[in-house]
C-alpha cells in the first residue's frame, strides 16, 4: 500500500514459449528466470499482494515456493502466443474478487525483463500516485535513433519511419523512448478488455543497463555476463 492506495503486482508466466523452451523456469546463474521477477517484487514496499498468473503446474510450484502466490491456474484458452496479456489481468482481478479481495491498481512484471529492481517498483509507483495518473509504463532511451531507420518498399526503395528530414547531426537528435516492458501500472477502475498496456500514457524512464527482454538464447548469455561484470 502507498498513500492510501492498494497495489497487486502480476507476473504472467506462461508454460509454452517457442524461442527458449521453458523460458519462465530455465535457470540462469542457479536461479529459475522468474525468480528475478518474484525477488524483486517481494522486495518492493508497497505490493499489497503478488500473483502469478500461469497455465502450468511446475512454474505454479516453483512460484509458490520462492513467495509468490498462485490462488488458481489460469485458464488454457489465456495461455496461447495470441492471448492478449490484458486478458489475463482482468482474469486475475475478477479472480480475486471472488476471493474479497480488491485493489486500486495492477503493476504488471513480466519475468523476461529479470533486471528490473525493487526500486524502479517503488520508484514507478510513487510516481503514479504523483501525478494521479491512470496508467505508467517504463521506457528505455533508444540508442539508435529512428531518424535514421528505414522500411523497404517494392523495388528496394527506402522510405522514412519518421517524417523529417534526416540530415541531422547526431549530437542534434531528439531523445526518443521505447517502452521496454519491464513495469506497466494500471488503475483498475480504467481497465477493460481494449486496454493496451504498451499505451500507458506516464512514462517512468529506466536506465539502459536494466533494459534486457529473455527473447532468444544469446540473450541469456547476455543476462550472465549483466551479472557477473555489471552486478546488477
Amino acid at each position: 500500500m502507498y498513500n492510501d492506495k492498494t497495489f497487486l503486482a502480476v507476473i504472467p508466466a506462461r508454460g509454452g514459449s517457442k524461442g527458449i523452451p521453458r523460458k519462465n523456469i530455465i535457470k540462469i546463474n542457479k536461479k529459475p528466470l522468474i525468480q528475478y521477477t518474484i525477488d524483486a517484487a517481494l522486495s518492493s514496499k508497497y505490493l499489497d499482494d503478488i500473483i502469478v498468473s500461469t497455465d502450468d503446474k511446475e512454474i505454479a510450484t516453483i512460484s509458490r515456493d520462492l513467495g509468490a502466490s498462485v490462488p488458481y491456474l489460469r485458464p488454457k484458452h489465456l495461455a496461447t502466443e495470441q492471448s492478449p496479456t490484458i486478458e489475463t489481468l482482468i482474469h486475475v482481478i475478477e479472480g480475486q474478487k471472488k476471493l474479497g479481495r480488491t485493489y486500486d491498481y495492477v503493476v504488471t512484471l513480466q519475468p523476461t525483463q529479470p533486471l528490473r529492481q525493487a526500486r524502479h517498483i517503488n520508484e514507478a509507483i510513487e510516481k503514479i500516485i504523483y501525478y494521479n495518473a491512470d496508467s505508467l509504463t517504463s521506457v528505455s532511451k533508444v540508442m539508435e535513433h529512428p531518424i535514421l531507420m528505414r522500411t523497404l518498399m517494392k523495388n528496394d526503395q527506402l522510405k522514412n519511419i519518421l517524417n523529417m528530414n534526416s540530415t541531422v547531426r547526431r549530437q542534434d537528435f531528439s531523445e526518443i523512448y521505447k517502452v521496454n516492458g519491464a513495469i506497466y501500472i494500471n488503475k483498475t477502475s480504467c481497465m477493460n478488455s481494449e486496454t493496451s498496456l504498451n499505451d500507458n500514457k506516464l512514462a517512468y524512464i529506466m536506465e539502459n543497463i536494466y533494459d534486457l527482454d529473455i527473447d532468444e538464447p544469446s540473450d541469456i548469455n547476455l543476462f550472465k555476463w549483466m551479472i557477473e561484470n555489471k552486478g546488477v
